[in-house]
């Protein structure tokens, strides 16, 4: 098992929770945080260019790195492992950004060590879901990665935390179920595996095996779709995600949004599309005009709000949206930008919600009319926002051009009219996010400063510019480059391998 090496990213936070738990004051939790972030962070590098150095001398497997050990036998439940390069895209977007979280909640208070612990639980379940392929497994680690959300909101949120981490807990839960349901529903049309058992969670043989009739396909597709996308901020089940947003401390923002709401992306586009093809041609049309919605109403959601979380947080959903709705465009283009949608936005809202916290950590409010010319009072954090806020607008050079691009590029690729019509709506929302980013920028950082008290706050500390600089440098490799990734993940939209592409 241990000769894996995908298997460490689950000892490794294991082993840190285990250093913070015996830490015995805030200098040695630090230390154990940021040593196993960088640990996850170089190992994903590492596995990186040998996934790379392996495709290029002709693997052909659709996952490699793959291990398989049964730990319950009588349901042939496994824990089965193995990546491909979407797989190792969204761990390294998940190290990078534990990583810079560890830096962001350099001074937490109260509990730091409780604190830790929970969130490095939480990335337990994050990595977990990504490197396993089975689906019971998987299912487990997606429970691990949710559970944890509600102490730490509750706990060490802001405003209405208890209320928030209520609601994001019922609902998210509510998402399990159906989640839960179409898992058992899978497992039971699962075929027979290579080994003679019954049935099977395993990805790779449910879609080598083909055996969901089409009419449980027909029934199992919009539970798989919902359960996935109720975490993925899917209209009409979004109302979660700004309140929870809203309230969570700045680190877990950062989770949350970066890492947490991509699960769902990634669940739709591995669970419910990969296994269930025919359901996902002929049902599509249904989630495309509820993603579409989405993808609208976070922008306008954005452009009424005061509060710099919850515009970040409408945004998200807005972006969120995108994902699912260039997944649904079911071709190689529209799919390959949602991909590279998840990186750009896991990376530019870490960023947003990191550079909110710091600001609202000096001025102790979040609310845009009590707050203007930043640019004076403290420089690099007024920087480092506008470039957020460049990214999340769609500014060439920088990840969103890039990733947007690709999805309305892809989306015109299809000619139906339902397609074409929600694609034109949703390149309109572009102009939306221009506007409300424009308006945080020109009012919070540009403007007259509104409380002389502010003229004596402290700019950016050095852990701050670490944080912050590091999600700066890869919003811009992935606008600056985007070939390396969209190389990475071009393998798996090969017709052999995922047969509902167009």
């Amino acid at each position: 098992m241990f000769s894996n090496p995908l298997i460490y990213f689950v000892v490794i936070p294991v082993v840190m929770l285990l250093g913070v738990y015996l830490s015995r004051n805030m200098a040695q939790i630090r230390a154990v945080a940021v040593t196993g972030s960088l640990l996850l962070t170089a190992l994903s590098v590492w596995l990186l260019v040998d996934y790379l150095g392996l495709r290029a001398a002709g693997a052909t497997d659709p996952m490699l790195y793959c291990g398989d050990w049964t730990w319950f036998e009588a349901i042939n439940a496994k824990l089965s492992i193995g990546v491909d390069g979407i797989s190792l895209a969204m761990l390294l977007l998940s190290s990078i950004i534990l990583l810079t979280g560890s830096f962001a909640s350099w001074k937490i208070n109260p509990l730091p060590k409780e604190f830790f612990l929970w969130l490095i639980l939480l990335s337990v379940g994050v990595f977990g879901f990504f490197i396993t392929i089975d689906l019971f497994t998987m299912f487990m680690f997606y429970e691990v990665a949710l559970i944890p959300m509600y102490l730490l909101i509750g706990i060490w949120g802001t405003g209405r935390k208890e209320y928030s981490a209520m609601k994001l807990t019922l609902m998210l839960m509510g998402g399990s179920a159906f989640l839960m349901l179409s898992i058992i529903g899978i497992y039971y049309h699962s075929g027979p595996d290579a080994n003679g058992a019954a049935h099977t969670f395993n990805l790779l043989q449910i879609a080598a095996n083909d055996a969901i009739p089409h009419s449980w396909q027909y029934f199992l597709f919009p539970m798989a779709f919902v359960g996935f996308g109720v975490l993925g901020a899917m209209f009409p089940f979004h109302t979660w995600s700004p309140d929870g947003h809203a309230c969570a401390p700045t680190a877990v923002s950062m989770l949350h949004a970066g890492v947490l709401m991509k699960l769902g992306g990634y669940g739709c586009f591995r669970v419910a599309i990969y296994l269930m093809p025919f359901a996902a041609n002929e049902l599509a049309w249904i989630f495309l005009i509820l993603t579409g919605i989405s993808v609208v109403y976070g922008a306008f959601s954005a452009c009424v709000q005061t509060d710099l979380k919850y515009i970040n947080a409408y945004s998200s959903v807005s972006h969120c949206g995108l994902v699912l709705f260039a997944i649904l465009m079911l071709n190689t283009t529209a799919m390959t930008g949602a991909i590279m949608q998840m990186l750009s936005h896991g990376l530019m809202t870490a960023l947003f919600f990191a550079l909110i916290g710091m600001i609202y950590g000096r001025t102790h409010t979040r609310d845009i009319r009590q707050m203007g010319g930043l640019m004076k009072i403290m420089p690099f954090l007024a920087v480092c926002y506008m470039i957020a806020g460049f990214a999340s607008l769609g500014l060439p050079g920088l990840s969103g051009f890039v990733a947007e691009m690709t999805i309305f590029v892809g989306s015109f690729e299809n000619t139906n009219l339902l397609n074409r019509v929600f694609t034109i709506i949703a390149c309109c929302s572009i102009v939306i996010t221009a506007v409300y980013i424009l308006r945080v920028v020109g009012k919070l950082l540009l403007g007259p400063v509104h409380d002389e008290h502010h003229l004596q706050l402290t700019d950016a500390t050095w852990w701050e510019r670490t944080s912050t600089v590091t999600l700066i440098i890869c919003v811009a490799a992935i606008g600056c480059f985007p070939n390396f990734f969209a190389n990475l993940i071009r393998f798996t939209f090969s017709p052999e391998i995922f047969k509902v592409l167009q």
